[in-house]
């Protein structure tokens, strides 16, 4: 079985996507409400929190508390 590394998947997956397409995406996964999409949020939320500021990372911990 080979190896595959889910993060690195999920980025090449979505990388020459616009904003549109991104926005669908997330959207469709939580509608979905289906587990089996949770990495790929995962992998999009440690994408925003490790290009945010902290003023950001700040408001991502109140909505997320």
């Amino acid at each position: 079985m080979e190896n595959i590394n889910i993060k690195n998947y999920i980025i090449n997956n979505f990388k020459d996507d616009n904003k549109k397409t991104l926005e669908n995406a997330i959207n469709e996964s939580i509608i979905e409400d289906d587990e089996v999409v949770l990495p790929g949020l995962g992998v999009f939320l440690s994408l925003i929190w490790q290009g945010a500021n902290n003023e950001l990372k700040e408001n991502m911990l109140d909505i997320l508390e």
